[in-house]
């Protein structure tokens, strides 16, 4: 009784926040003096036509890199907590349901198809909404739906963790090459701008892109993984 009064009591607290915070909303009606900056100059100094993507990867590329960093200790720990409960054996199998007909049929469809759209995503990134983060995901997400059709299925953690590792090490690299050949970490200009819109185009920000977009993926499948390969899972 006193645990749900405390969580009413909590509730109403932070609704009188909000509301609280609602009543005293005034959207701003113009963009700041960063923001304009952002809006007027990113297409000529950056090339990319996704001006988001251009913010993200360049002007707090450093932000980017910790998030990417973040993802990467999370993994790490989930594999080291379940590694201790790996249990993987017939027994398990004996205890899995056989996947129907119609996944088995349809992830060999699928899959490829995800794979392609998730690529797509991130290397088209400074083009269209999406980017590494989105791309990577999409790439997870078909090993998802491989492990959904056999749970058993067995993937190499060697091989995830050279991804991962290679990804992210010419990641950080091509951001100190900005600092040699252009105007600082992670400034894409180390590559021509190209023409504005196309695919060749603002710098090296789709090869950053695709770098993160295979890490992220790696990150996620190793999760995704080693989720797999624990029987408690």
């Amino acid at each position: 009784m006193i645990k749900r009064a405390v969580v009413i009591l909590f509730l109403l607290g932070l609704g009188s926040l909000f509301i609280g915070l609602m009543q005293g909303y005034i959207p701003d009606t113009e963009l700041n003096q960063t923001g304009r900056y952002y809006a007027e100059h990113t297409a000529q100094d950056i090339g990319a036509a996704n001006i988001v993507t251009a913010i993200i990867v360049t002007y707090r590329g450093l932000d980017t890199i910790g998030e990417v960093t973040v993802l990467f200790l999370t993994a790490a720990i989930v594999g080291m907590l379940l590694s201790r409960g790996n249990h993987k054996g017939k027994s398990l199998q004996r205890e899995l349901p056989q996947s129907g007909e119609l996944l088995t049929t349809g992830s060999y469809l699928l899959v490829p198809l995800i794979l392609l759209l998730g690529a797509y995503v991130f290397i088209n990134g400074h083009l269209t909404p999406g980017g590494g983060f989105q791309g990577g995901a999409i790439v997870a997400s078909a090993i998802l739906l491989m492990l959904l059709t056999d749970p058993l299925r067995h993937f190499s953690h060697q091989l995830i963790t050279v991804i991962e590792s290679v990804s992210g090490l010419l990641f950080v690299s091509i951001g100190v090459l900005g600092i040699f050949y252009a105007g600082g970490f992670l400034d894409n200009r180390i590559l021509p701008l190209g023409e504005f819109g196309s695919l060749f185009s603002a710098g090296a920000i789709p090869i950053i892109y695709s770098l993160i977009g295979l890490k992220v993926g790696a990150e996620f499948s190793s999760m995704l993984v080693n989720l797999s390969e624990t029987e408690d899972s």
